[in-house]
Formats: C-alpha cells, sequence, structure tokens
C-alpha cells in the first residue's frame, strides 16, 4: 500500500544541522528531510550522501533501512561509499584509460590496482558539497547540494559544476536529481551507492530473502576483473533472470555459474529494457516479506548495477556498531553502463559543453499487506 498522506499541499519539513567538522575546519551539514507519512530521509554534505533512509512496516514501525555510519569520522575514515553520490563516474573504467576527442587519458586505479572505480580515490564521494538550498515546497521538502570539479581532477578533463537536489514527498518517494556542466568535453555517469536491507540496517535478517524483480531481459557479463566483455547476454534460463521476480537466495551461491563466481554474487549491470528514458522507469523493486516493506528503483538512466554486498567481510562497523557481513545490504544503482567509454556498443557517456547532463532517479517506499 502506499503510505497516508495529510490533506494539505504539503507536510514534509527539511530541518537542518552539523554532522560533524572535518580536520581542515569544513564544516558538513546534515539536512533530515520528514514526510507526513512518517518516513524521514538524512541527507550529509559530505559526498551529498544519504546517510539515513528510516521508513515504516506493514504495522508502522519505523527503521532505518540503509547501511552506513553514525558518525562523520568513520565516512572519512573507513570509506565504503554508503548511499554517497559517486561520479565523475560511477562504476568501473577498464585499467582507467579512456579516449576522448583523439586523446588518451590515464586515471589512478583504485579497484585492486587494475581498474578505476567510482571516479577514483578522491571521487566525489570523499568530497563536501555546499548546501545551496533547503527547502519546503508543495512538491515536498529538498535539500540541493554544489560540487566544482576542476580540470584535470582524478585525471578527468574539463571544469564540472555538479549539483545533487533530494526531494522527499509525503508519498514516500525521495527523488534524486543529478545534473552538471562542463566548460570542456568529458565523460560523467552519476548515481547513489545506497546499500538497503528492507528488515533494517544492522537487522539478524540479511538481504537473502528478499524477493527482487528487474525488467531487464539482458545483462552486461563481465571478466575476472568485473569489466563488461562487451556481450549483452539474455537472462532466460539462469540465475539472473529477475523479470518475473524472485528471492535472491535462489542465485547468489550457484558455483556453477561463473559470473556468480566473478562477482562473488551478484555485481552486474542490467540492461533496463525501457532503455534511456525522459521520465523515470522501474529499474528495480525489492521487497521484504516479513516486514512488507518495499523499495522501488526509478531512473532515466539505461541500466541498473545490482550488489549484493560481497566485499563486506565483517570488519566494516557501521551504525550502533553493527558488525556489516557478506549479503548483510543490496545495492540498486541506476546509471550508464561499466565501461561505457571503451565500448562503443554501449552508447555514449560524454557531456560536452552546452549539453547538460540529468538523472533523475526515485526510491519509492510502500508497504504490502
Amino acid at each position: 500500500m502506499i503510505f497516508s498522506t495529510v490533506s494539505m499541499a504539503s507536510a514534509a519539513t527539511a530541518k537542518r544541522s552539523t554532522f560533524g567538522t572535518l580536520s581542515d575546519g569544513t564544516e558538513i551539514d546534515a539536512v533530515t528531510l520528514t514526510g507526513a507519512n512518517g518516513v524521514s530521509a538524512t541527507i550529509i554534505s559530505f559526498g551529498a550522501t544519504l546517510q539515513a533512509f528510516r521508513v515504516p512496516d506493514r504495522n508502522g514501525k519505523l527503521a532505518d533501512i540503509e547501511l552506513g555510519y553514525d558518525n562523520l569520522a568513520d565516512y572519512v575514515a573507513h570509506p565504503n561509499y554508503w548511499g554517497a553520490t559517486v561520479g565523475r563516474y560511477a562504476n568501473r573504467i577498464a585499467g582507467g584509460k579512456f579516449t576522448l576527442d583523439g586523446k588518451a587519458y590515464q586515471l589512478p586505479l583504485n579497484d585492486n590496482g587494475v581498474n578505476s572505480l567510482h571516479g577514483g580515490p578522491g571521487g566525489w564521494d570523499r568530497l563536501p558539497w555546499k548546501v545551496v538550498s533547503v527547502t519546503e515546497g508543495e512538491r515536498g521538502a529538498s535539500v540541493r547540494m554544489e560540487l566544482v570539479s576542476a580540470a584535470g581532477d582524478q585525471g578527468y578533463p574539463g571544469t564540472v559544476r555538479a549539483t545533487a537536489t533530494y526531494t522527499l514527498d509525503d508519498h514516500g518517494d525521495l527523488t534524486i536529481d543529478y545534473d552538471a556542466v562542463t566548460d570542456a568535453p568529458t565523460i560523467i555517469n552519476m548515481t547513489n551507492h545506497a546499500i538497503f536491507n528492507l528488515a533494517g540496517e544492522g537487522d539478524e535478517r540479511n538481504i537473502l530473502q528478499h524477493r527482487l524483480t528487474i525488467p531487464a531481459s539482458r545483462f552486461t557479463p563481465v571478466n575476472a576483473n568485473l569489466i563488461p566483455t562487451g556481450e549483452l547476454r539474455d537472462v532466460a534460463g539462469s540465475v539472473f533472470d529477475f523479470t518475473k521476480g524472485r528471492v535472491i537466495a535462489e542465485g547468489i551461491r550457484d558455483g556453477q555459474d561463473q559470473q556468480i563466481v566473478y562477482g562473488r554474487g551478484y555485481d552486474h549491470n542490467f540492461v533496463l529494457d525501457a532503455g534511456t528514458t525522459a521520465e523515470p522507469k522501474l529499474a528495480a523493486r525489492l521487497e521484504d516479506p516479513q516486514s512488507g516493506r518495499v523499495l522501488e528503483v526509478l531512473t532515466t538512466e539505461p541500466g541498473v548495477q545490482v550488489y549484493t554486498g560481497n566485499f563486506l567481510d565483517g570488519t566494516f562497523l557501521g551504525k550502533s556498531k553493527h558488525v556489516y557481513r557478506m549479503g548483510d545490504g543490496i545495492a540498486l544503482e541506476p546509471q550508464r553502463f561499466p565501461d561505457t567509454p571503451n565500448q562503443p556498443k554501449f552508447g555514449s557517456a560524454e557531456l560536452m559543453p552546452g549539453k547538460p547532463y540529468h538523472h533523475r532517479m526515485i526510491f519509492r517506499v510502500s508497504t504490502t499487506d
């Protein structure tokens, strides 16, 4: 069911506070958006990060469904992309290399020394963003944050001005608008790297019994370095077929599928049947039968990366000192395909002056009876 709302145009509120201070004295803000239905989202300006997402179950009991940290010090000392805005290029670029307008670029390697991952070791998830505005209005409560990435930042060409705008309404929709402009040709791929457990972060129940549906009849298989091979493979008859919904546990340990072995579970991009769209369409639906919580992810982008927390090894101490382990969360990251700059068949990831980038994604929460 969709959460009930009040009769007024919008009762969503926004509250700004201080989350902490970086070693150079930069103050990090926290903005909590709360809807009339009790759903709330806390966004911090370090990495334009979704730090918490509190959602009621079918009985109205609230739980924070996102993995992460309670304090700024842990986000700085133990980065793991929890809820962060990742860029300039989300996901992997093979060897950290790409060519643009005939010029070769080399990015720093931060993925086992073989690829560039999520924008590099100094990516946008690791930087303080500026809070531009905090508003309450008819469409809900929102916060807008901005980052200027200079030419040469992490090896990328062009100075890019990026914004991340989070808006929470009274219906259970958290909309994220990613926008960017550049003064010179570059590449871009922005998304949010939230990792969810609909039972509640740190709950003894992991995500293996969650039911996942993805409207994608193909996915992009990877090599041993988790770089797409270039093939668009049909999911039919495989553990990658989520078109009609399936419990995650049914395929995540299938060692007979080499793709599961490479990813240590699911760590793959799914090719959405609807492709790139002007308006957000469904990318994934996640359900927890026990709590009744449902999360739908919508996007304007052509793909969604599914990552089942395969590298959580018990060394990550999250909120309330919860120990995060493999399978304790799942990321559903709408985006352009991994390694697109090196694979023309995947389309283009280029950002040109005068042609702004825009990605709208929605985290829509509800409950089943």
